[in-house]
């Protein structure tokens, strides 16, 4: 198979094209990027909250800016190398919720330690995961649809498993619970460097784009999933483990709404059972507007970082310059439809 394919270029547009990238001009090479639209993008909304709002350039700023992009920006990573591989996950806003509210319940109904309950919340998201590539294989049908009908289940679920054991459309209050603060720490804590307020979603984030970028550009499943993402019966024909790929990119999802899933937990400490609808909807936006192909094939981990910055910049944005709240999702619209011509 490494025979076969070979390591995607720097682009992740696909095979090297080293003879034909070393005669361009580096201004070329870089505009061939999926991340170079999104970058000339975050760089002219940052330009206009700048001008425009004088409290977007202190350091607080900054930080919660930050802080909002990452919030979206680690699912977002998931969901970017799900697209990559030519599939969507419409689940994965509640699928975060769904986390926590496990975690929560799990740790107050059996009086556990919360690290008991985080763990087997992790175990609980990778299996939604899981079902969701196990059903995307088993039945053909698009992932739109499978994820769609998974999304539908756990909303309904969320709220109605939520009354069914606590009697409320929370969760009970776990942050006196053994645990809790430790668990505070690793997912809903901050630092400073310097003068500057660092979130621990932050460190998360960064991580995992990291990862992400490694395994796509210097792994063989990196190949394999823009294999599967530009050509499943190509790549299947060469010997990529198609079933195997797709399954494991879902449940890359499931591993990254986890992480969002105990921040959220972590941080109140007991979570409302009906948010996360219509959050799947920024991760895409934020990986499209990145540099994502809807078709799959293309993109880039890095590439979603970056929509998912131009989202946090907006959002704080428009608060700092003094608009009404309500023009960000016209704004966010925008800047996917300008990403996607």
């Amino acid at each position: 198979m490494s025979e076969t394919l070979v390591a995607p270029n720097a682009t992740g547009a696909g095979p090297r094209r080293t003879e034909r990238l070393s005669g361009r001009s580096p201004l070329r090479r870089f505009l061939i990027r999926p991340e170079a639209g999104s970058l000339l993008g975050a760089l002219a909304v940052f330009a206009l909250f700048y001008a425009m709002a004088p409290t977007f350039r202190q350091a607080d700023a900054m930080s919660t800016i930050l802080y909002q992009a990452s919030i979206l920006g680690i699912v977002a990573t998931g969901v970017a190398l799900l697209m990559i591989g030519g599939e969507f996950d419409l689940s994965a806003g509640v699928g975060v919720i769904a986390s926590a509210l496990f975690a929560g319940m799990f740790a107050f109904q059996f009086s556990t330690n919360v690290w008991v309950a985080v763990a087997l919340a992790l175990v609980f998201s990778l299996s939604i995961g899981f079902l969701n590539g196990w059903l995307l294989i088993k039945t053909g049908l698009p992932s739109f649809l499978v994820t769609l009908s998974t999304f539908l289940m756990l909303q309904g679920a969320n709220i109605a498993v939520t009354k069914l054991v606590s009697g409320t459309v929370a969760t009970n209050n776990i942050e006196d619970m053994d645990g809790f603060t430790q668990v505070k720490a690793v997912f809903a804590s901050t630092f400073h460097v310097f003068d500057f307020r660092v979130s621990v979603t932050i460190v998360w984030w960064l991580a995992l784009i990291a990862v992400a970028t490694w395994v796509l550009l210097r792994t063989k499943v990196g190949n394999w999933i823009y294999a599967v993402g530009g050509d499943k019966d190509a790549a299947r024909a060469v010997g990529v483990p198609v079933k195997r790929v797709k399954i494991g990119l879902f449940m890359a999802v499931g591993l990254c709404a986890w992480v969002a899933g105990m921040h959220q937990l972590a941080s109140f400490g007991r979570i409302q059972s009906g948010e996360g609808v219509g959050n799947e909807l920024l991760y895409i936006m934020a990986a499209v507007v990145g540099g994502c192909l809807l078709t799959g094939g293309y993109g880039t981990a890095i590439g979603a970082a970056i929509g998912a910055l131009i989202y946090g910049m907006s959002r704080q944005g428009i608060v700092y310059a003094g608009w009404d709240n309500n023009w960000l999702m016209f704004f966010v619209g925008l800047m996917l439809l300008i990403a996607t011509v």
